[in-house]
């Protein structure tokens, strides 16, 4: 018998991707917390109760915005792991920091595995099936979760045990988000010397200086967006994610982070729609 898959957190990212799932007839269910009615034609699906949730699922993708909401999801008062019916497998898809992760191994009952799968790639991407995954844990619990894998992301990198998949996210999103400003900031000096938009980004798609941010600013539904620090800005998120990968040096004292990161976070304050 395949395996029951569980997506929770069903927003932008995590619907979309419950969708590729079900369109593969796999078996998923999802929870979020708001009402069933919101979710369409995948409203069927929808699970309210966690307890419910959690015996029905096999294998559940944890997608939520902060460690403090994937603690809360699963360890809380009626958590997904609290029960004596739970998943055997839980896969954090939220970027957190990788220093999170063992903590969240520690509360998990015993025989439950976790695996880090940190998600890159825009809604469009998770429309299409063509996310890619960025994975650590146990192999055979990697092998186990590669279905969905396979059915939700055009790749996905086993980079090494728990913790791996999430450092690379982590960096991943670090050399994004320094991009971001560089190209924000060389649009800026453009405009203001009677440069046109297109001819700057046709010239560095062009060129030596072509980076995905700029390349997609066009078709990407967040390029242009001012930062605002309301749930769903996704510069805001952004910001979130810097400061996990300047966690992620904490532990390590012969690496440290330095005024670039303070930098970029001060640039990232500072953005406007454009």
């Amino acid at each position: 018998m395949s395996d029951v898959f569980g997506i929770a957190g069903c927003g932008t990212m995590g619907l979309s991707m419950a969708r590729q799932l079900a369109a593969s007839n796999l078996e998923v269910w999802g929870y979020d917390v708001r009402p069933a009615e919101e979710f369409g034609d995948f409203a069927p699906r929808m699970v309210a109760d966690r307890t419910d949730f959690a015996r029905r699922c096999d294998i559940v993708f944890c997608i939520v915005l902060t460690v403090d909401q994937a603690e809360e999801l699963c360890f809380g008062e009626g958590g997904l792991f609290t029960g004596a019916d739970h998943p055997r497998i839980l896969v954090i898809s939220s970027t957190i920091s990788p220093r999170d992760l063992p903590r969240l191994a520690d509360q998990l009952p015993d025989g439950v595995g976790l695996v880090d799968a940190p998600i890159s790639g825009s809604h469009p991407a998770a429309e299409t099936g063509n996310l890619t995954f960025m994975v650590g844990g146990d192999p055979a619990d990697v092998a186990a979760v590669g279905p969905a894998f396979e059915v939700m992301g055009s790749s996905h990198h086993h980079c090494g045990p728990l913790g791996a998949g999430m450092t690379v996210k982590v960096v991943n999103n670090h050399i994004v988000l320094s991009t971001v400003i560089s190209v924000r900031k060389g649009m800026a000096l453009a405009r203001a010397r009677g440069v046109p938009e297109q001819a700057l980004l046709d010239a560095l798609t062009a060129g030596s200086g072509q980076v995905w941010y700029a390349n997609n600013i066009n078709t990407v539904d967040w390029a242009r967006e001012a930062y605002a620090p309301v749930v769903g800005n996704t510069m805001a998120i952004l910001e979130k994610d810097l400061k996990c990968y300047i966690d992620a040096f904490e532990d390590l004292p012969d690496l440290t982070t330095d005024k670039f990161e303070e930098s970029m976070m001060e640039n990232l304050f500072k953005f406007e729609e454009i």
